[in-house]
């Protein structure tokens, strides 16, 4: 993927990436430790029939130079085999697994959050909006085309297109029905709840052009993503043309990329500079062919006002004013790993009613529009299934801001982390700098993930999130992994993926009928080449028939 070219900008957004393990080095010695904890045994080696296969799996030149871990315990925790079990490994999006959990029990399954459109009606003609109208998130993550109850690949069948701005329509069309007609004062998209930190530590700055690493924001419009379709022009030599979906004049597309022969080579680059609203198309584009890019929305909320703004007009509302933003600056000073390890007093270990503060200094607008999310659980599921970054990210945000505290990356973590050792998990075997595992600086072993796992199963929340991992064979990130049997239908797992790492960690049937857990992490695997993988489902396979 190509790289931004405003590199004094990406410094500034992202401090850590000059010089972090210095700061990070410093960080860790000046940050509370905990205790040390004892902890079981897990057998090693090949000196059983599972550690002799593994062992054989590993010496595989292909991936023996990676650094490899491994846990595999019964379901109440009880250790079955260990490599490296106790070492420090970059999670990836296993990381979503930590988060879901903490959300599932803390938020509670049946959560929810409501979206407001807020305004101030004429007195003498209430069809006139006289002052602003205020589009103000709650940190839903599905102001969007997705349908719920999440529904399972097998059950879709063929389906329309959804309009990816359905929820936004859906407002407008309320305060067009509640007889609004003309607004007079400027749309602004609302994220103040949550102070503004788009982008966690080490966030590698080329993900920021890319629907995956999307910012975070209360207010998240069709995942804080637009969808670029590149095709070629009529004629040879000609400019491409661009589609942008959802359109609400949001982007200019610079078209420099030219139309070329069938059958050659379509290669395509993109440039974003963060801030600017254009986006430059360089390269060629074969006729007979396409090129799709899913890109971030860098400003969340001026996005989503403008979308709001685009249906008012199309359901008849007369707009006279442009759109604005409004956030809140982050005025965090400490580390977040300082902070992250500051304890979370009488943390529940269950949900509790979240905490809700509005300030209304004059007379307060009226609720012109709402819109309810989905209740948690079903958010879980699409964020597992599909490893969906900014909703797990999302989830910690309100972590954070549910008990209390400022709704950012750090005090996510804050949360999370109490919550964990609440469960019993060793403070030493885990750091967490955002929620999705997109940060290069999350750590966590593989004995934590399988606590983490060991603890879940014990909750009253478990079925519905162990049916939200991916399972092999069927669905979600493993649905073209262990297509085969025994092991079809019989892997309930999360994947991760970050650079040269890769993760795997879940539930799986065993062939003796048991379930058993397991987790998989492997680091600096060669770059370009998915033997690891190959290896780890291997592995995965071996598990199942020796227990």
């Amino acid at each position: 993927m190509p790289a931004l070219r405003h590199l004094a900008l990406a410094i500034a957004l992202f401090p850590v990436l000059m010089g972090a393990p210095h700061l990070d080095s410093e960080m860790w010695a000046q940050a509370k430790q905990p205790a040390p904890i004892a902890h079981p045994a897990f057998p090693t080696g090949p000196s059983t029939p599972l550690g002799e296969k593994i062992t054989t799996l590993l010496a595989d030149p292909a991936v023996s130079r990676a650094h490899w871990g491994i846990a595999v315990t019964a379901l109440d925790g009880t250790p079955i085999y260990g490599l490296d079990e106790g070492q420090l490994f970059r999670p990836a999006s296993n990381a979503k697994l930590f988060t879901t959990a903490a959300a599932m029990a803390l938020l509670g399954p049946t959560s929810f959050v409501t979206t407001e459109v807020l305004g101030y009606r004429d007195r003498s003609d209430p069809s006139i909006l006289r002052g602003d109208l205020r589009l103000r998130g709650a940190g839903d993550a599905n102001l969007s085309g997705a349908v719920f109850p999440y529904r399972y690949p097998a059950d879709r069948g063929e389906q329309p297109p959804a309009d990816p701005l359905r929820v936004i329509d859906e407002l407008a069309a309320q305060i067009a029905a509640s007889g609004v007609r003309k607004v007079e004062g400027t749309i602004i998209g609302d994220d103040m709840r949550w102070p503004w930190q788009p982008y966690a530590e080490s966030w590698d700055v080329d993900d920021t052009t890319w629907g995956y690493g999307a910012p975070v924001s209360a207010l998240a419009v069709n995942d804080n993503e637009v969808r670029l379709t590149i095709t070629p022009g009529p004629r040879l030599h000609e400019l491409a043309h661009a589609v942008v979906s959802p359109e609400v004049s949001f982007y200019r597309i610079d078209m420099q990329a030219t139309t070329v022969a069938a059958k050659s080579e379509t290669a395509i680059r993109l440039d974003h500079a963060l801030g600017t609203r254009t986006i430059s198309v360089y390269g060629q584009v074969a006729l007979g062919t396409s090129d799709v890019e899913v890109l971030a929305v860098d400003d969340p909320a001026l996005f989503a006002a403008q979308a709001l703004r685009s249906r008012l007009i199309a359901h008849g509302v007369a707009v006279k004013r442009e759109v604005a933003a409004q956030h809140i600056p982050d005025v965090s000073t400490d580390g977040l790993v300082k902070q992250s390890r500051e304890p979370v007093p009488q943390l529940p270990t269950q949900a509790m009613e979240p905490v809700r503060i509005d300030v209304c200094n004059d007379a307060c607008p009226v609720t012109l529009a709402s819109h309810v999310s989905p209740p948690l659980w079903q958010d879980v599921i699409l964020t597992l299934k599909e490893s969906q970054n900014l909703h797990a990210e999302m989830m910690l945000r309100r972590l954070a801001a549910s008990y209390g505290y400022r709704a950012d990356f750090a005090q996510g973590a804050r949360v999370v982390r109490q919550w964990l050792l609440n469960a019993g998990l060793d403070g030493a075997d885990f750091v967490f700098y955002d929620g999705s595992g997109l940060s290069s600086h999350d750590l966590v072993t593989p004995r934590a993930a399988t606590q983490l796992l060991a603890f879940a199963a014990t909750q009253p929340w478990f079925a519905q999130w162990k049916a939200a991992l991916p399972i092999g064979g069927v669905d979600g990130t493993l649905e073209d992994r262990f297509t085969q049997a025994p092991l079809k239908g019989h892997v309930f797992a999360k994947t991760g993926t970050l650079g040269e790492s890769r993760a795997l960690s879940g539930y799986l049937d065993a062939a003796s009928g048991k379930q058993v857990i397991f987790s998989i992490l492997v680091d600096n695997h060669t770059p370009g080449t998915s033997a690891d993988r190959v290896v780890m489902d291997k592995i995965v396979t071996a598990i199942a028939a020796s227990e």
